[in-house]
């Protein structure tokens, strides 16, 4: 008896709620999951802050069909759980990120990124039987200073500065609810995340705009300072593969994600002025600025972040597959090709923060 081959079932149509989808990692994960699972329904919320940009989102994937986009913010509770009840997976992004901004001013931060997180895991928890993933992305700031050369999940949360600390009560609030509730949740911990539209608060896009500008290239401290640059679309790959994983291999996990290696501010300055400098050397009529400038330290700094990536690799086979050099390259190309993405943001890049010693510097 011959047996007929089994044909291939289609993958189920899945509708996925991504909070702060508008944002630099958020809109990352949009293009690349719209381009990968065109038939997958996409919603989207984000409050547009300073740090959102609906341009983040092609205009291919805002005029698709299946693609909805809600502007609101994360602690609107009647609006969270009524898009959480249409939805099979919860992504959740939205949260205020940026550490000098968090000492600036720091109360959006607790507010968003540990209230808005308790809307988002409340609404879950209502709608537990329908919803198959809650992935939420955490940081590795809430590691604090290194205890070991790298970090692994099991390292403690010692965060330094309030974007640290409101980011590690988000992760341990998801976790309470995994551990309460048994919530179908897992925790990402990116660490640093670079590429193409990202705001020019972080220091990738900061140092690339200060070139272009002819301006100097501001240091915290020594500039010795060092930490693991990711890919972004790296990250996005790595929220893919956990969420259509095997729920038994991620719920109730935290996993890393990051590169395993590190490098200081200051080599990163220097790259990018050697980088820049080195892609336009054929057309004598351009050249970017050159000028590191060391400034004082930031409160809160850490020396080290270096992730340690043994157990998402063993659970998913997952590790990066974008060479640092080669996304710095991609992302100050785009910076070049999108000053129109970036020039109106040119005044947010710095924020005035006081040092333990009273004197106030732009960071």
């Amino acid at each position: 008896m011959i047996k007929k081959k089994s044909k291939k079932r289609p993958q189920k149509r899945k509708t996925v709620l991504i909070t702060g989808g508008a944002g630099f990692i958020g809109s990352a994960v949009v293009r690349y999951l719209h381009n990968k699972y065109p038939k997958y329904h996409f919603i989207i919320l984000d409050a547009l802050t300073y740090a959102g940009d609906i341009r983040n989102i092609p205009e291919s994937i805002r005029q698709s069909k299946n693609f909805e986009f809600h502007y609101g913010d994360i602690r609107n509770q009647k609006l969270v759980e009524h898009l959480v009840s249409r939805s099979d997976v919860v992504l959740h992004f939205a949260a205020e990120t940026h550490v000098a901004r968090s000492i600036f001013d720091d109360i959006n931060f607790f507010e968003t990124d540990v209230i808005g997180t308790q809307r988002l895991a409340s609404a879950v928890l209502r709608n537990k039987k329908t919803i198959d993933r809650f992935i939420h992305i955490s940081t590795s700031e809430v590691y604090g200073t290194a205890l070991s050369r790298k970090m692994s999940e099991k390292h403690p949360l010692n965060p330094q500065s309030p974007y640290a600390a409101a980011k590690a009560g988000a992760d341990r609030l998801v976790y309470s609810y995994m551990a309460t509730y048994k919530l179908p949740a897992v925790i990402v911990r990116p660490f640093n995340m670079f590429g193409p539209n990202q705001h020019l608060e972080k220091l990738i896009p900061r140092f690339i705009t200060s070139c272009i500008l002819n301006e100097p290239l501001t240091i915290h401290g020594s500039g010795t300072s060092r930490r693991d640059f990711t890919y972004v679309d790296d990250l996005a790959r790595a929220i893919d593969m956990i969420l259509h994983a095997p729920a038994k291999k991620v719920v109730g996990q935290v996993f890393n994600v990051g590169s395993g290696r590190d490098v200081s501010v200051g080599e990163i300055a220097n790259l990018i002025i050697k980088m820049m400098n080195r892609r336009d050397k054929k057309d004598s009529s351009v050249r970017y600025g050159s000028s590191p400038l060391n400034i004082g330290d930031r409160p809160g700094q850490v020396f080290r972040h270096t992730a340690d990536t043994t157990k998402i690799l063993k659970a998913l086979s997952w590790k990066p597959r974008m060479a640092f050099k080669e996304g710095l390259a991609l992302t100050i190309d785009w910076y070049i090709k999108n000053e129109g993405w970036w020039r109106d943001k040119l005044w947010m890049r710095h924020v005035p923060v006081e040092t333990e010693k009273g004197k106030t510097e732009m960071h």
